[in-house]
């Protein structure tokens, strides 16, 4: 689940929900069926109510009887209701277009916040420094401008310094910005930036079994795959392409790389690298120091042979600290076939 979207454990009284999860809870109950409600809010109410729909988990009976106690005997028989993503996605399909419906939930799915500043706000400072690196000095002296002054210099810092330099030499003399150069900042962000950053929270039913099968060992792995391919080779290829792998982690850049040792035991890296290939090998020790490169390599050296279910397990355990580090924000998978690589 992205950033920004948390699901609350079961709602027992309804004097803990907010204004907006008292709404959703109504609409729910109500169903789809009353599109008319939805038409009477402006866009910045439906996005609240929405992103607090999606959120909210479930709400017990006796909750959405004390908010909707003309419609007790009708929900009698339910005893309660879930608030879910999909739920609120196919719903609002009902009152929307589908391009509109697409754009709110993407939003929802990405980092909480009112507006898009809000939102940059809750963005890892790595993950922002490495889409503004790319803009113009002057446009990234208006985003940092416009965000908090402790994010700013986060931002700032993991920027190349000469860039950053240069952006703050803009910001220093920076005029007060036009209403439609703001404007058109704001629509970037949003649709080259915030919907690629929610797209990646995406999880259908072939990524879920991906994730799964990426906490198999190589046989297990090995027999699922081939059975499933004789019964459906298509969803087999989908899921093949989803998964994750250790040798994926050649996609990371020096910096991704560095990140990730932090994060690993150095027992387990050696194990994990007694199996991984000579390329990827040599990129681990590339982005080690000298000295840490030569210890790692004679400890894996006085490893002397090891059991492959204990490199599997290694290189496993490696591939989750990638994926723990891309959910608190500090490295972001973009996706596991194909092309794509690691961003941050």
């Amino acid at each position: 689940m992205a950033a920004g979207l948390k699901k609350r454990p079961s709602v027992d009284d309804a004097n803990k929900l907010s204004g907006p999860e008292k709404a959703a809870v109504i609409l729910l109950a109500l169903g789809e069926d009353h599109h008319d409600l939805w038409r009477q809010l402006d866009d910045e109410e439906i996005k609240e109510i929405s992103q607090a729909m999606a959120g909210l988990g479930t709400v017990g009976a006796n909750v959405v009887e004390t908010l909707l106690v003309e419609f007790v005997s009708g929900l009698s028989s339910t005893g309660a209701i879930m608030g879910s993503f999909e739920g609120t996605q196919r719903l609002l399909a009902t009152i929307m277009p589908a391009d509109k419906v697409d754009q709110l939930m993407e939003e929802i799915r990405g980092p909480a916040g009112r507006t898009m500043w809000d939102k940059l706000g809750n963005v890892n400072e790595a993950v922002l420094a490495n889409y503004l690196k790319n803009e113009y000095p002057q446009t990234v002296a208006v985003v940092l401008s416009k965000i908090k002054g402790d994010h700013a210099s986060r931002v700032l810092a993991a920027l190349p310094e000469d860039f950053a330099l240069e952006c703050v030499q803009r910001m220093l003399r920076m005029e007060p910005v036009q209403r439609e150069i703001l404007d058109k900042i704001e629509q970037t962000l949003r649709t080259e930036f915030m919907s690629n950053l929610a797209r990646t929270s995406k999880r259908d039913s072939h990524e879920m079994m991906a994730d799964i099968f990426n906490n198999f060992d190589r046989q297990t792995e090995a027999r699922f795959i081939a059975a499933l391919e004789e019964r459906n080779r298509e969803a087999a290829e989908r899921i093949r392409a989803l998964m994750f792998v250790f040798e994926d982690l050649n996609k990371l850049d020096p910096g991704g790389v560095q990140t990730l040792l932090r994060g690993v035991e150095k027992s387990q890296l050696g194990l994990a690298l007694k199996g991984a290939s000579d390329g990827l090998r040599e990129m681990f020790f590339s982005n080690m120091s000298e000295r840490a490169a030569k210890i790692m390599r004679e400890d894996m050296e006085s490893m002397g042979p090891v059991r492959l279910k204990d490199v599997d397990q290694a290189q496993m355990t490696m591939v989750q600290v990638a994926k723990d580090l891309a959910a608190k924000g500090e490295i972001m998978l973009a996706g596991t076939g194909g092309d794509d690589e690691l961003i941050y």
